[in-house]
């Protein structure tokens, strides 16, 4: 799917790591939520609340997943992270992605 439709977009971004990862947060009208986002290149540690699916749409990633070793990831791939949970990635070059939380 190369867009959305029938969303509400949050104005506010979403601004990390000193703004070296953004997103802004997409509501639907089902009650699901997703951010669209950028990283640039850098190590970023996250904690989660919800499950979560990141579609990586372009560049070029390592995540650290809890209990997993490190998982190399392109544009294309996806990868899920469990509720309550901290990850790391280390991103190689610009990747633009989306998160999908799962409730």
């Amino acid at each position: 799917m190369s867009d959305f439709s029938q969303v509400t977009v949050v104005k506010k971004a979403n601004v990390y790591f000193e703004g070296n990862v953004t997103s802004r947060t997409l509501k639907f009208a089902d009650g699901t939520t997703k951010t669209l986002g950028f990283m640039l290149p850098g190590e970023y540690v996250f904690n989660t609340a919800a499950a979560e699916i990141m579609e990586i749409l372009s560049g070029e990633l390592d995540v650290l997943l809890p209990g997993d070793d490190w998982l190399s990831v392109v544009g294309g791939q996806i990868f899920n992270v469990p509720e309550n949970a901290q990850f790391t990635v280390r991103v190689h070059q610009g990747t633009d992605y989306i998160c999908s939380f799962l409730n």
